[in-house]
């Protein structure tokens, strides 16, 4: 064993195998990632200006929002400096970091979702006790144990990974340091972490999912009683785009993580997690606020303002 050489950098191969579309690629997902950042900073930034969006509903957006620029965070930038790189390579200290922010912070944005799905529940289901339930604190708390249980989940695998042995091959099929990709270069037996990561994705995935369909489920059941077609109409809209952000969400993740045998079809599962790591932040902040009435009406009335305080925006002679 003494001649056996233990690998301590590992190459991120990413889509090196396209060579002819490496700048174009780089330059589409660098477009892609600015607007994320720009984007959900935009709701971030309206959450904290103005008053009439200091509400549960904005507040757990915010938080939604903050996540999906930092899932996204974790992985692209590595990924662009990739893709103008020739030296592609990844301590297995840094592989380990990279993954454990990754899933931990893609933990708490699915927590988060489902904490969504309950201030909908709780507003449409319990209108009269909908202060009371999710007062300021309460809101407050509710996210707090998102990030709690969302890092706290991550952290027993992650210290398990620091005890494998790597022997070789070095070469990661991936644009980062996803899990399966790298168990697979392990010399060691992994088939304990592969268990538990598998058990974990079951717990933070399928579980919140069946929270959130359990949630709407009595939320389309109350909104049936509702006797207008216009109120039935507005509740429904309330929830729409928090649906589709699920969908999105939980349809790539699932595919990926929630199946057995996930170290296989690479190229497929690279494609997919651009999805979850580039695209749905990416579409978020349009999908669950810029198409919201009250975000545009904030947008609105902040345009005015720096309208009318700005002589030279109006046409009018600076003084």
């Amino acid at each position: 064993m003494s001649n056996v050489s233990v690998v301590q950098e590992f190459v991120l191969l990413g889509f090196s195998h396209r060579h002819e579309f490496q700048i174009l690629l780089f330059a589409f997902i660098l477009l892609i990632y600015v607007l994320t950042v720009l984007g959900n900073l935009a709701i971030i930034t309206l959450t904290c200006l103005d008053s009439r969006l200091h509400s549960p509903m904005y507040f757990f957006l915010c938080n939604s929002s903050l996540m999906e620029m930092l899932v996204t965070s974790t992985v692209v930038p590595r990924m662009l400096a990739d893709l103008l790189s020739s030296h592609k390579t990844m301590t297995l200290a840094e592989c380990l970091t990279q993954s454990f922010f990754y899933f931990s912070l893609g933990s708490i944005n699915f927590l988060i979702l489902t904490v969504m799905a309950f201030d909908r529940y709780v507003a449409i289901c319990r209108p009269l006790h909908y202060a009371t339930i999710m007062s300021g604190p309460v809101c407050v708390k509710l996210v707090l144990v998102c990030w709690v249980v969302g890092f706290l989940s991550i952290i027993s695998p992650t210290l398990q990974k620091t005890q494998l042995w790597f022997c070789g091959p070095n070469v990661i099929d991936h644009y980062f340091c996803d899990s399966a990709p790298l168990l697979k270069l392990s010399c060691s037996d992994t088939h304990h972490i592969e268990r538990m990561d598998f058990f974990l994705s079951l717990l933070s995935v399928l579980a919140t999912m069946l929270l959130i369909v359990v949630s709407y489920v009595l939320i389309v059941a109350a909104v049936l009683h509702i006797p207008s077609s216009s109120g039935r109409q507005k509740a429904f809209s309330t929830c729409a785009s928090h649906l589709t952000v699920v969908v999105l969400g939980y349809g790539s993740t699932v595919f990926i993580y929630v199946r057995p045998g996930k170290g296989h079809s690479t190229q497929l599962n690279k494609v997919v997690a651009l999805m979850t790591a580039v695209v749905t932040p990416f579409l978020n902040p349009f999908i669950l606020t810029f198409r919201n009435e009250k975000v545009k009406e904030v947008i609105e009335g902040m345009s005015t303002r720096i309208l009318l305080r700005d002589p030279a925006a109006r046409g009018a002679p600076a003084k």
